[in-house]
């Protein structure tokens, strides 16, 4: 396949490290100056901008976190005066107020840049068809894929989220030939196609590019198998650009981070001490390039570990491994971190469910209990009692061996899981009421 850049996609580590060293040496003395927050916080650690002369003196710079962002809301953590801002977004948080980003018209173009390489690593060219299903609007996902496509030069189809009668229609009528969603939704996609009874021949899709949700091997396979499609998976954050930060290649063996913009490092998320290549840690990003909101060590809550070695799409880029959850998602049930991707792929092995589930967490008396619902296909509600609770005995056997803690699973109805048009929602921990 294609790669957009060969520049800087290819470029050997020594350039690389001479190019990052040039770019943060420049946004620390822009944030400096010009963030009076990033001011503060490095005068309280006795740090000046000429102490940063390479690359190497990252671990110097102070930490960013969410919090920061809302503390400072809406544009106190902008460099630049507003009339230089061209497009502001912001997240859906849960919780306190919205994280906002604003961009300038050359972090636009840096974003259609980073969207353009992604794009292309899934196979997209001119001649392609994009139906781009990420949601539009304040959500970063759907515009930040849209110029992508546009970039390259592919017909796309700004659907957004939702609507997926529409969808599936728009898909054949209008021969789709590239998809970009969430993973839950693409499911739900294929799910919608098989009811229809729509024969394969009559989708022309050949390549999806998922992202915005962890997910596993096993469902990558699932969507693979029912879409009959190259499944990507992309990784970005608002806070960081939006979509566009890395994406596997067609290797499917790790995301190549676009690094000549955005710096990973993994640390120990209680420690905060820098992890060597191959370890498991929390995912950090330093913006090099951004005017509008640089950031400086942005903690992500991602879960995730790097490799350097050469790979064979010939990309130079370092490796982030695929998120297998976040810190923040990270469940503790009786003393056991539990990941709801760990339960999706033992559902997939086994193929017997649906690929939609619920972990339902409640405290009784001082214990935590864990119950694992899994919905059954249609011709699984039709069999005997016998086989379904059998299934639950062989799933419950499978899945406490994994997790390393007792739980409970029920087999419900076809259909009784809320389906997703966004991200799917896994989790719901009665504790917190």
């Amino acid at each position: 396949m294609k790669i957009w850049n060969q520049k800087f996609e290819c470029m050997p580590r020594e350039q690389m490290h001479m190019l990052q060293s040039e770019r943060l040496i420049d946004t620390v003395n822009r944030v400096y100056h010009q963030v009076p927050f990033y001011k503060k916080r490095m005068d309280s650690m006795g740090l000046l901008p000429g102490d940063i002369k390479s690359i190497d003196d990252l671990t110097k710079l102070p930490f960013t976190y969410k919090d920061d962002l809302r503390d400072n809301y809406p544009f106190g953590l902008f460099a630049v005066p507003m009339k230089d801002v061209v497009r502001i977004h912001a997240s859906s948080g849960t919780t306190g107020k919205r994280t906002v980003v604003g961009y300038t018209r050359d972090d636009i173009d840096m974003w259609a840049e980073v969207m353009a390489r992604t794009l292309s690593a899934a196979g997209t060219t001119s001649d392609d068809i994009y139906q781009n299903a990420y949601g539009y609007g304040l959500f970063t996902g759907g515009l930040g894929a849209h110029y992508g496509g546009e970039k390259i030069g592919a017909a796309v189809i700004p659907i957004s989220g939702g609507n997926t009668k529409r969808q599936i229609e728009i898909m054949i009528d209008f021969g789709s030939t590239i998809i970009s969603c969430t993973p839950s939704y693409a499911l739900y996609i294929a799910e919608c196609i098989e009811e229809g009874m729509i024969k394969r021949e009559d989708i022309k899709l050949k390549a999806g590019l998922f992202g915005a949700e962890p997910w596993s091997e096993n469902m990558r396979k699932d969507i693979e198998k029912r879409l009959g499609i190259l499944a990507i998976d992309i990784y970005g954050l608002s806070e960081v650009i939006g979509p566009g930060v890395s994406t596997e290649c067609e290797k499917q063996c790790g995301l190549h981070v676009n690094e000549d913009h955005f710096v990973p490092e993994i640390i120990d998320p209680d420690t905060e001490k820098v992890l060597g290549p191959g370890t498991k840690g929390e995912l950090v990003f330093t913006t090099i390039t951004k005017q509008a909101l640089p950031l400086l060590r942005y903690r992500t809550k991602d879960i995730s570990s790097l490799n350097y070695d050469s790979c064979e799409c010939k990309r130079t880029l370092v490796r982030m491994d695929k998120v297998t959850g976040r810190t923040d998602d990270m469940l503790i049930i009786r003393g056991v971190n539990v990941f709801p991707t760990q339960i999706e792929s033992v559902l997939l092995e086994f193929g017997e469910t649906a690929p939609h589930y619920q972990l339902i967490i409640e405290r009784k008396g001082s214990m935590d209990e864990l119950e694992v619902q899994v919905e059954m296909t249609d011709s699984l509600f039709t069999d005997e009692v016998r086989k379904v609770e059998d299934l639950e005995r062989k799933l419950k056997f499978n899945i406490e061996s994994t997790l390393a803690i007792s739980c409970k699973v029920t087999l419900v109805e076809p259909k009784t899981i809320e389906r997703s048009e966004g991200k799917a929602k896994r989790i719901i921990d009665k504790r917190k009421i």
